[in-house]
Parts: structure tokens; C-alpha cells; sequence
């Protein structure tokens, strides 16, 4: 991501993405200035977070329809629903992290792995990075055209983004979220729920930046309707590292935020006609 002393800035000035931040940033002023915004926000937050935990959850595999998730109370019984069940967590805790985030992106992401695992892990490599020889499971990138980074590359490319997270840059939140994202995704830094992971470190940084403060742009929502397909060549771009690579990982991201928006917008609609 180059040398100069903001790279993520740098990311934000390539070809097209200045397009994608611009075109994110007029759809999130959109929902945020429906009327129905003014009085019932908290009901379209609830709907976002429950269909980003949905987007998010059919990326790792479980591909639920909306009521399913929304009647279901047992998350444990098997790989789909315990997948189901950690978005849920995880999209609960995002918006409690902030402060954490901002202190320490590694103590929040260890937190995020946890809430993701919800306990059932036996042993230590829960909420901590793999060590050498440990196994990863990751529904959604093959190893074989995505292969894992070695324990030590992972540790050091973590601390890495830490450094860059903590010093501050100039992107746009879109930017940043991307590469927080793309990052996760390519190290797959635990032994389990990566996806997942990257997604609601994605969702805090959008969150805590101040262009979705109110989580109501579902993301996640976007990345599923994309399809796995979208997600992996989009991710191929990312992990090349090329200008033009980088840059359509970003854009890809800023179109999965503004599919976010459209559904939350219908969210509004729906709340305003007295439908949902």
C-alpha cells in the first residue's frame, strides 16, 4: 500500500474510487434524511442489523430467508444455524466496540472472534491469532486460489493495520472499512468465522467514522446480494495488491453499502405505509 506517510489516503485517490465515496456518501445522506428517520430510527436500525446478520451469514454458507432468521431461537443445533447465529452476535456487538476499536483494533477484533465463537470452543485458540499448524475453516475462499498467510506473516501484517488504524489517515471511511475488510478476508487471522469477522470489523468502521453512525447501511446486505461470486473476484483484486485491483475492491465495497441503503430505504418505506 506504499510508503508515504498516509497509504490509505493514497488508496482513496485512485481512478474510480473517488466516484465510489462520493456515490456511498449521497445514498447514506439519503436514508439518514428520510422522514421516517426522524422518529423511528431505532426500529430501522433493528431491521438493518438483523438483515446485515442475514447477508452476512449467507456469505459463510447459510443462506436463510429473512423470517426464518427472524423466527428462529435455537442457533446451535448445526454448522448453517451456529453460522446464523454468530452474525446475530457479532452485529449485536459492533456497535459496543467502538471505543475498544479506537484504543486497540487487535483487542476488538479478539472480542469479535469471541462473540463469534459464542463459547463453544474448548480449547485457547479462540480470540487470538492462529499459530503454525492450527486449521482454518472458512467456508467461502478456497485455499487453494486464496492461500493462507503463515502465522507470522499474520501476526505481523495484523499489527501492521493496527498501526495504520491507530495513526490516523485522511480516507474516506469507505476506504478505510474496504482494507480493514479485504485485510481479514486474506489472512483469515483465526481458526474459525473470518468472513464473518471481516464483515462486522467492516460494519464498525463504518459506524464508528461517523458515515453510518447509526448502523442503519447494512453492508453485509450489499456483499450477499452481490453474490460469492462478486465477493471472490472483487477480493482476487485486493489480494494482488495493484492499483486496479485495489481500487475495485473498494468500489465493490462502496456497492455493496449502497445496495445496503436501497434496503434500508425500503425499510423506511415499509415503516412509513405502516407495513413492516
Amino acid at each position: 500500500m506504499g510508503t508515504t506517510a498516509d497509504p490509505l489516503a493514497v488508496l482513496g485517490s485512485l481512478p474510480g474510487v473517488a466516484e465510489s465515496v462520493d456515490s456511498v456518501r449521497k445514498a447514506v445522506d439519503q436514508v439518514y434524511g428520510h422522514r421516517v428517520m426522524r422518529r423511528r430510527s431505532d426500529e430501522v436500525s433493528s431491521e438493518a442489523a438483523l438483515r446485515g446478520a442475514r447477508g452476512s451469514a449467507a456469505l459463510s454458507g447459510a443462506d436463510w430467508a429473512l423470517e426464518e432468521v427472524r423466527r428462529r431461537s435455537d442457533f446451535s443445533s448445526d454448522d448453517e444455524s451456529r453460522a446464523v447465529g454468530a452474525a446475530l452476535r457479532l452485529t449485536a456487538e459492533a456497535g459496543q466496540l467502538l471505543s475498544v476499536w479506537r484504543q486497540s483494533p487487535l483487542q476488538a477484533l479478539a472480542r469479535l472472534h469471541l462473540v463469534a465463537a459464542g463459547g463453544t470452543s474448548p480449547d485457547e485458540t479462540v480470540g487470538r491469532p492462529r499459530q503454525t499448524g492450527e486449521k482454518v475453516e472458512e467456508p467461502l475462499l478456497d485455499v487453494a486460489e486464496f492461500p493462507l498467510p503463515e502465522a507470522a506473516e499474520v501476526v505481523a501484517r495484523l499489527d501492521g493495520l493496527a498501526d495504520l488504524l491507530l495513526s490516523g489517515s485522511e480516507a474516506p471511511a469507505l476506504v478505510v472499512a474496504a482494507v480493514v475488510h479485504g485485510e481479514l478476508l486474506c489472512l483469515r487471522p483465526f481458526g474459525s468465522y473470518n468472513g464473518l469477522v471481516a464483515r462486522a470489523a467492516q460494519r464498525v468502521v463504518l459506524v464508528g467514522s461517523g458515515l453510518d453512525p447509526k448502523s442503519i447501511c447494512p453492508a453485509e446486505v450489499g456483499h450477499a446480494e452481490l453474490g460469492r461470486a462478486g465477493h471472490l473476484k472483487a477480493l482476487r483484486g485486493y489480494a494482488s495488491g495493484t492499483p486496479d485491483g485495489m481500487a475495485a475492491w473498494i468500489s465493490h465495497c462502496g456497492q455493496a453499502v449502497g445496495l445496503g441503503v436501497r434496503e434500508s430505504v425500503a425499510v423506511c418505506e415499509a415503516l412509513q405505509r405502516g407495513a413492516a
